[in-house]
């Protein structure tokens, strides 16, 4: 019998916010196509099962500020696995387009000749709703603005003031390690007794959260030993569904 000839592509797939459920269908039906899955530590591991048994699943995570799989090193997998094996699929945490770095690897693998499709994911700061926390709502909050807590030269991003004196949420991601240095900038601008929250392994069931003021932020996350991953919530969104005494 002769057998089709192998087609390399890369497949970048949101898994969503943690919890295997808020995965698309979209993403589980490529899943049970792929011959290597490439996964990072925010990926949930639960989704590894819905892959055929001949597939090959390697952990390329980056946890911050610790274990580090380089991304020169993520690339090569991606162009060594689809030309030997066919269908990749780099499944990352949330949607691979907000800070995921899925574009960038889109562009390496289109460079060495092998076919790029992208399939979102729902964000980790959309979960924040559970939390009975909206991103947006009507007279409260006129927009988004999403940063990067920390940028590739290890700053804080000038956004950030910027961001701070609109009427829109702001969310920080990748931003805990500059906690201090983000609460100083808000009480410098007069806005430390704004509304905000931290969310730990949003939709999972071992989430964390604390909400207060922007001041208060350091000494909640200390107290409820937050950690990494986790994002910022500021603004007057997080009271709306909250009775968290800020009145």
């Amino acid at each position: 019998m002769a057998h089709l000839p192998l087609t390399p592509e890369l497949y970048v797939v949101g898994a969503g916010p943690g919890d295997p459920e808020l995965l698309t269908l979209k993403a589980y039906r490529i899943l049970h196509t792929a011959d290597v899955i490439l996964y990072d530590n925010l990926a949930n591991q639960e989704l590894l099962a819905l892959a055929p048994a001949a597939c090959e699943c390697i952990y390329v995570g980056k946890k911050p500020y610790g274990e580090y799989t380089p991304q020169e090193v993520i690339h090569e997998l991606i162009r060594e696995k689809a030309l030997a094996r066919g269908r990749v699929i780099r499944l990352k945490g949330g949607d691979p387009f907000i800070f995921g770095r899925g574009f960038e690897e889109m562009l390496f693998a289109r460079s060495h000749g092998i076919a790029a499709h992208y399939v979102p994911g729902i964000s980790s700061m959309q979960a924040v709703g559970f939390e009975d926390i909206p991103l947006t709502h009507r007279q409260v909050s006129e927009g988004i603005w999403v940063l990067t807590g920390t940028k590739k030269d290890g700053t804080l991003s000038a956004d950030l003031r910027l961001a701070m004196q609109s009427n829109s949420t702001v969310v920080i991601y990748m931003g805990l390690k500059k906690l201090p240095e983000i609460v100083a900038t808000y009480e410098q601008e007069g806005r430390g007794d704004t509304p905000a929250a931290v969310v730990m392994h949003a939709s999972l069931q071992q989430r964390k959260v604390v909400a207060g003021r922007v001041k208060e932020l350091p000494a909640l996350v200390a107290a409820a030993g937050i950690t990494y991953p986790a994002i910022i919530f500021i603004g007057d969104v997080v009271g709306v569904g909250w009775e968290i005494g800020l009145g």
